[in-house]
């Protein structure tokens, strides 16, 4: 199984009340595509696919953010399809807010194996409340944002009416 993968539900199974189909694959919409018929790419080309510098590249590698990165014989970088899945998403769990130090440990779970399926719920769980608050807060805020935004306009709409 790939970092990405998601486990099968059992069969009708529903994921938190997301419908029957409970399989959701986070590469199932690239935002950027891969080269068709390729598995080996240079940090140059993985920098261009995923929006990342080659220095932040090599700074995920650095910290084992990154698993192993396969390398040539002359040591350069060759990434494979499954890391630029990975890559996918870290990026998603940074957009998120999620801290490097966590997104470290979640990457360590990962290549622990399935003994820590639990823990990495755990810790996706507890994200995932943290992402949801920050949602309510914003929401919050775009409510009162709108509310001026309607004041300013209803008020503009009448000195334009006299």
């Amino acid at each position: 199984m790939t970092v990405t993968q998601i486990q099968p539900a059992a069969s009708g199974a529903t994921a938190a009340g997301r419908g029957p189909t409970a399989l959701r694959d986070c590469r199932s919409a690239p935002s950027h595509p891969l080269p068709t018929g390729r598995d080996r790419y240079t940090i140059s080309e993985v920098a261009q696919h995923t929006g990342l510098s080659a220095h932040t590249l090599r700074w995920y590698e650095r910290i084992g953010l990154m698993p192993h990165v396969d390398r040539t014989h002359t040591g350069q970088r060759r990434f494979s399809n499954r890391d630029l899945d990975w890559l996918s998403l870290v990026s998603k769990l940074r957009l998120t807010g999620m801290p490097v130090a966590d997104m470290v440990r979640y990457a360590e779970l990962v290549r622990a194996g399935e003994c820590t399926f639990a823990e990495r719920e755990q810790l996706l769980t507890a994200h995932r409340e943290d992402v949801r608050q920050r949602i309510a807060e914003l929401q919050s805020t775009l409510d009162v944002l709108d509310f001026k935004i309607d004041i300013y306009a209803d008020a503009r709409r009448a000195s334009e009416r006299f």
